[in-house]
């Protein structure tokens, strides 16, 4: 599945929940940062449609929401941060055309478990980390602009 495949399956909510993965999480944020931006507006217009699609793909779903399942703001807002900084260090020295080679340059990103080096598991399971976002207790978060 190409670039505009992947938004538009995911936008309207027909992309197959087993092509849901982690890999394309980073490839849609990976395709929003580039349409909007490495700018604060341009991250937050980001943030914002990327919330706004997770929610409505995992309602099409059918995803529970609970405390370990659904939607998580902190999740997508650092990950978000994670990618964004990644493109705006590397963008130059590694200029990926498509988001499966943007993946493919930067494998740290391509395991969801990269936040542990940011967040506790406590810090991380906080029930108001789901609803907004929740500053990393381990180390900062590294900055895109």
């Amino acid at each position: 599945m190409n670039d505009e495949e992947l938004l538009r399956s995911f936008e309207d909510q027909t992309l197959p929940y087993d092509a849901w993965t982690h890999r394309a999480h980073v490839k849609v944020a990976f395709l929003y940062l580039r349409q909007n931006g490495l700018t604060d507006d341009g991250f937050w217009c980001s943030v914002n449609k990327m919330r706004t699609g997770i929610q409505r793909y995992n309602a099409a779903q059918q995803v529970p929401e609970g405390p370990t399942s659904g939607y998580n703001e902190t999740t997508t807002v650092a990950f978000m941060q994670l990618v964004a900084a990644t493109m705006a260090a590397y963008g130059e020295l590694f200029p990926t055309p498509h988001a499966d080679a943007f993946c493919d340059t930067h494998p740290q990103l391509r395991c969801k478990e990269a936040l542990r080096l940011f967040y506790s598991p406590a810090r991380r399971s906080l029930p108001e980390a789901k609803t907004r976002f929740v500053e990393p207790d381990l180390a900062p978060l590294p900055r895109f602009e």
